[in-house]
């Protein structure tokens, strides 16, 4: 029998939440972002779950063709565009979409006739990638004269639409507007946050990520608010019940004390798996169908749980440490972290199983 952890991925839950983007940005195309091994999901089977959508964000062009070498023929965009002028044939080889965003690459097309469609960046308030707002006409001009660039769109970034209350979100959108409005060209700034938070930011295309995969991106909102349901379920189960006399001290240095006589339960997962070995005693796991508080120092391979709550536990019980029934953004809080992080971080020796797949 192999170990218990595992990661259960619900395509039904990933097209749900596709849905909830489509309802809340009726008028816009969805390029859904699925960089980072779809956040840990897996990239090909996100995108063969998320058929019916208009294109894909990755970040490299090593992600790109691995979509292209599964046979996702959707529009796939680079966000990072590319790293050498040399990558320029490969591009339009694979029909990759590059998204441009600094001097070097636009000298580099400007030196092809190789025919790109690409997304030009412009910096509305990230102050990370993309050109100065100012420049925007010049280079999209630019763009346009050169007869190796078949189409072009253009898109920003917002860097704190994650708080509804930040009044930069609100400047982003409307300077971004104000210099675009003119171009008659396809426009993008809404990530997750702009679809839910901001309407005014949806535009042509919206570009949702976390939301897809079932969590919110605002903060103190929680995703069962917003009708989103979470794809992937970290479980694992219970290997070892001990029980334990006051005062004994449980794991790795010795953090947790035992306050009383008490049943202590041991389940297999780890930092090594991915659960953040920073999450404090109190964090919460689901043991069954009962919240049980995490006790002592996660280790690489195993966490202990406090049983006290649950006190008939037996070994070979099921454990959720996100997912269903135990919101990943929960988990992030207590370990001050993102729920992007979590989901992000599970290993590759989880196995990743489909809902439906003997579950």
């Amino acid at each position: 029998m192999s170990r218990p952890a595992r990661a259960w991925l619900d395509p039904e839950a990933l097209r749900h939440n596709l849905a909830k983007v489509r309802e809340r940005a009726p008028g816009s195309h969805v390029m859904a972002i699925i960089k980072a091994n779809a956040y840990g999901h897996g990239l090909t089977w996100a995108a063969r779950t998320l058929g019916g959508v208009d294109a894909f964000g990755v970040a490299s062009i090593e992600e790109g063709c691995e979509l292209r070498a599964a046979g996702i023929i959707h529009p796939v965009c680079l966000l990072e565009g590319f790293f050498a002028a040399s990558e320029i044939p490969l591009l339009a080889r694979e029909g990759l979409i590059p998204t441009i965003h600094e001097p070097g690459q636009v000298t580099a097309i400007a030196a092809t006739r190789v025919p790109l469609e690409v997304w030009l960046k412009l910096d509305s308030g990230m102050h990370r990638l993309g050109f100065p707002l100012e420049h925007g006409n010049a280079v999209f001009t630019r763009l346009l004269e050169m007869p190796g660039v078949s189409k072009i769109g253009v898109m920003s970034h917002l860097a704190s639409a994650d708080n509804p209350f930040d009044t930069a979100t609100d400047v982003q959108i409307k300077a971004f507007l104000s210099v675009t409005a003119s171009w008659g060209i396809e426009r993008s700034i809404a990530n997750s946050a702009g679809v839910l938070g901001w309407p005014e930011s949806h535009m042509e295309w919206v570009r949702p990520g976390l939301m897809l995969y079932g969590m919110s991106p605002l903060i103190g909102r929680q995703a069962i608010e917003f009708d989103l349901r979470p794809v992937m379920t970290l479980e694992s189960a219970v290997i070892a019940v001990r029980e334990h006399r006051k005062g004994m001290a449980i794991g790795y240095g010795g953090e947790y004390v035992c306050p009383e006589n008490m049943p202590v339960g041991v389940v297999a997962i780890g930092y090594g798996d991915g659960y953040p070995r920073h999450a404090p005693s109190g964090t919460p796991v689901l043991v069954g169908d009962t919240i049980v508080p995490l006790i002592g120092r996660v280790s690489m391979d195993m966490i202990t749980v406090d049983l006290r709550r649950r006190p008939r536990t037996r070994v070979g019980e099921r454990v959720v440490l996100w997912g269903r029934g135990l919101p990943a953004e929960e988990i992030a809080r207590h370990a001050q972290t993102i729920p992007y992080t979590l989901v992000c971080g599970v290993t590759p020796r989880i196995p990743r199983q489909e809902i439906g797949d003997g579950h």
